[in-house]
């Protein structure tokens, strides 16, 4: 029997990511050295009282059964924290928890849109940004987020046709993959355009903990009439170390809230309840981990950054986020070609900008996933292999 797939399936091919892994385990075997930069997953371990409190849930029989919707400690948690990091007040029906911000976005699309209706997606971006309103028929409209306007983007470049057409923008920062913050202007005029074009803003906020050089993290929610025009997605993800256990939050306009529970309610049945209880515990704990991670990203992101630089290759300091965003050196200009040879060449596994849009093309992103001595090492293995000076070994 032959089997016809979707035509859907056609838009997803093998990712970069599967292609880079199959050569970075062939050097394996070959007993070559690995440098593995590409994917965002931190390397710290979450803390230990969020771990026994999960363990301790986990080994009670009753928090085996459907959770069905978020335990009343964990809304009072999200709403504490939010109003401490923030000064935002959170109603209850205005927050609820998605198995990870990636899920969130990917099905969010189909309680805002129908098949046809215009979205706005920033190119670079992540993938999901564009893949969530793809799976819901939407027709994807890229805004252009350019170095030279600071990985901002200019709103008034939006057609006026399209702007009246689009159903939601997607919006991001700390950027994935661009490592820039937005400052609070931008907010201001991005909620003034979405009120005048009727637009739903989707804020991904995922990196709010992670910034450099004194820069302050703030919530999409904490700006006036945000509530009105959008919601906002955050992670403990990151923040707290936590990618395996998939919890994040959607929050903000209760309408929106509202209908995005009741599409979730035919396809979940809630957060796994030991995993709200370490939720809760990493929010209502300590937080002295978050500032040392954020301490040690920043001392990484200065090792590899700042040595890249002295070795010749004009690397920018990343803003935010738990990446960086490098232009190709020595007039490089395909990535995908740059990263194969980079990894052969130094062991150093990266991500091509290609993947994150047309506009990435010319860029590679590494992520900070290992300590500042194996940084130094990257930086002085990169400068030994010659690929920046255009010779080989």
């Amino acid at each position: 029997m032959e089997i016809k797939l979707a035509r859907r399936m056609d838009s997803f091919q093998p990712g970069i990511f599967n292609v880079l892994d199959e050569k970075k385990n062939e050097l394996l075997r070959e007993g070559r050295t690995v440098w593995n930069l590409s994917i965002g997953t931190p390397d710290f371990l979450p803390e230990p009282h969020v771990v026994q409190a999960l363990v301790k849930a986990a080994s009670d029989p009753a928090n085996y059964r459907y959770s069905l919707a978020e335990l009343p400690e964990l809304v009072r948690a999200v709403q504490d924290w939010y109003r401490r990091r923030y000064g935002v007040e959170l109603a209850e029906n205005e927050l609820m928890a998605v198995y990870g911000s990636q899920e969130g976005l990917a099905h969010i699309g189909l309680a805002l849109c129908d098949p046809g209706d215009v979205v706005l997606v920033p190119d670079p971006g992540y993938p999901i940004f564009e893949i969530g309103p793809f799976l819901s028929g939407a027709r994807i409209v890229h805004y252009p987020l350019r170095r030279e306007n600071g990985y901002l983007p200019d709103l008034s470049e939006i057609p006026a046709e399209t702007a009246r057409a689009a159903r939601f923008m997607v919006v991001s920062y700390p950027a994935n993959p661009v490592c820039v913050t937005a400052p609070d202007a931008f907010y201001e005029e991005l909620i003034a355009f979405a009120e005048k074009n009727h637009i739903i803003i989707v804020h991904d906020n995922a990196y709010s903990e992670i910034l450099y050089d004194g820069r302050e993290g703030k919530s999409f929610l904490s700006y006036p009439g945000a509530r009105e025009v959008g919601v906002e997605f955050n992670s403990l993800s990151k923040t707290y170390n936590l990618t395996g256990a998939r919890i994040s939050f959607v929050l903000g306009n209760r309408e929106i809230v509202s209908a995005f529970r009741r599409l979730r309610s035919q396809i979940d049945y809630g957060i796994f309840l030991p995993v709200q209880h370490a939720a809760i515990a990493a929010l209502n704990g300590p937080q002295d981990s978050v500032a040392r991670n954020r301490a040690e990203y920043q001392a990484r992101r200065d090792a590899l950054c700042g040595g890249l630089r002295s070795v010749g290759w004009d690397v920018p300091d990343s803003q935010g986020s738990m990446f960086v965003w490098a232009p190709l050196p020595c007039g490089r200009t395909n990535s995908v070609d740059f990263c194969f040879e980079l990894l052969q060449r130094t062991g150093l596994l990266c991500t091509p900008g290609a993947a994150f849009g047309e506009l990435g093309e010319g860029h590679v992103r590494f992520a900070l996933v290992r300590p500042v001595p194996d940084m130094e090492e990257i930086v002085r293995e990169v400068d030994r292999s010659g690929i920046l000076r255009g010779g080989s070994r």
